[in-house]
């Protein structure tokens, strides 16, 4: 996988019904190379399908941050597995006690659990903390 492959993928992740021409004019490629990606990253399992999102009645989606502390592994380790995980928004290797810092946008509760959950089982991580966004504030 390449840095092509990684936009391309972040583009789908941010919105699965992205066109390949609109794909193709962000990431300067032609329409045919991405549809080829795109194949090939279906084919070999990193696509594994397209999904709807769909709110619970009455939920409007939750916003939190994730502190990380994990031992003996590299930040690049587990961004690629981040990857994985839709709802994951940004990554930030942090200096101080905390590893990296995640910011997450998941349509419920249960599924910011389901996605902690994951993340508390990768190799390695000793404690995932969750801050909820309570209010934003635009600047």
């Amino acid at each position: 996988m390449d840095k092509f492959d990684r936009q391309i993928l972040a583009l789908l992740r941010s919105d699965a019904r992205t066109s390949v021409s609109q794909i193709a004019r962000e990431v300067n490629l032609s329409r045919s190379a991405v549809s080829e990606r795109i194949r090939c990253l279906e084919s070999s399992g990193v696509i594994r399908g397209y999904h709807a999102q769909v709110a619970e009645p009455g939920e409007t989606g939750v916003k939190a941050f994730l502190e990380l502390f994990y031992q003996g592994r590299r930040c690049e380790e587990y961004v690629e597995r981040m990857r994985a995980l839709p709802e994951v928004r940004h990554c930030s290797g942090i200096s101080g006690e905390t590893d990296m810092l995640v910011f997450i946008e998941a349509p419920s509760m249960t599924r910011l659990s389901e996605v902690r959950g994951a993340i508390e089982a990768f190799p390695g991580m000793q404690k995932v903390k969750t801050h909820v966004v309570v209010k934003d504030w635009s600047m």
